[in-house]
């Protein structure tokens, strides 16, 4: 006994001629591209902005570093609460050549040690004395040229340009001293 089988496609309009149901060709017109608008320009714009392109550029950057930095549980990232980051003083630190009346301190001295510079001046009813320089670090120390030993000795101190000044006219008006910090 054999059982018929359905067509394996059932055809919607059997009773159409195959092909009849598909339209005509026909030619397709010709259109302008389609250009979003300002995306022809946005290059030319990013290279006249140069520093903004670099500031995203950067941020973008550091973000990305931050998110893909070591993660720890309790840690902080950045910088640790123990060592707070300090203000820096717009302070200009210059090299100050100050004669010292006392040689023999001078070959005392290292570079890198902190030294105090003490003016003290004679007068006819005593003398005084006052603090020039505080903590100032000691750059270097020149071999001595000759028979200096009653013009004192010379040191170079590592000071901010304000008392620079101070030093130098104190070494022209009194006696300069060091004293060792």
């Amino acid at each position: 006994m054999s059982i018929p089988l359905p067509a394996p496609y059932p055809s919607p309009s059997s009773s159409r001629p195959p092909g009849t149901d598909v339209p005509a060709t026909c030619e397709v017109p010709h259109f302008a591209p389609v250009r979003v608008r300002g995306g022809r320009y946005q290059l030319q714009r990013l290279v006249r902005h140069r520093r903004r392109a670099l500031a995203a550029g950067l941020a973008v950057t550091a973000a990305a570093l931050v998110a893909a930095g070591p993660r720890s549980g309790e840690q902080a990232r950045g910088h640790p609460v123990a060592d707070p980051v300090r203000k820096h003083r717009a302070v200009e630190i210059v090299a100050a050549p100050v004669r010292i009346a006392d040689g023999a301190t001078v070959r005392l001295l290292r570079p890198g040690d902190r030294v105090d510079v003490i003016a003290a001046r004679e007068t006819a009813t005593g003398g005084d004395a006052r603090v020039i320089a505080r903590g100032a670090r000691v750059t270097g120390v020149p071999e001595p040229l000759g028979d200096d030993a009653g013009n004192g000795a010379l040191v170079v101190l590592s000071v901010p340009r304000a008392t620079a000044a101070r030093l130098a006219g104190a070494g022209a008006t009194a006696r300069l001293a060091v004293t060792l910090c």
